[in-house]
């Protein structure tokens, strides 16, 4: 099992390169979209690391696969032009999983 990047910008994708994961560069919704099912139907990946920005071209899209999928874990990582509001999106995500607003 391995680590899939999608990623927004080269500067992450050479970084994640270094330490030996795969990734595509995509800018487009579509171009995304169609990325994450080719990683998801992709047996051989187990991890797919999102960056924060195509995160938000489809964040309901997103938040559904990782309620749902039981192979694969979708992992959003801020990259170098990323705002640090992870924290805010962890708490969306397990406001989402358990139905309570923190």
């Amino acid at each position: 099992m391995k680590f899939f990047l999608l990623s927004d910008n080269v500067d992450t994708q050479v970084g994640m390169r270094l330490v030996g994961i795969d990734s595509v560069v995509v800018h487009e919704k579509k171009e995304f979209l169609t990325a994450l099912e080719k990683a998801l139907n992709d047996e051989s990946i187990a991890v797919i690391l999102v960056t924060t920005k195509l995160v938000e071209l489809a964040p309901n899209i997103i938040s559904e696969l990782k309620l749902t999928l039981q192979r694969k874990l979708i992992v959003e990582i801020p990259d170098r032009h990323g705002n640090a509001k992870i924290g805010e999106a962890i708490d969306r995500y397990v406001s989402e999983a358990i139905g309570i607003k923190l």
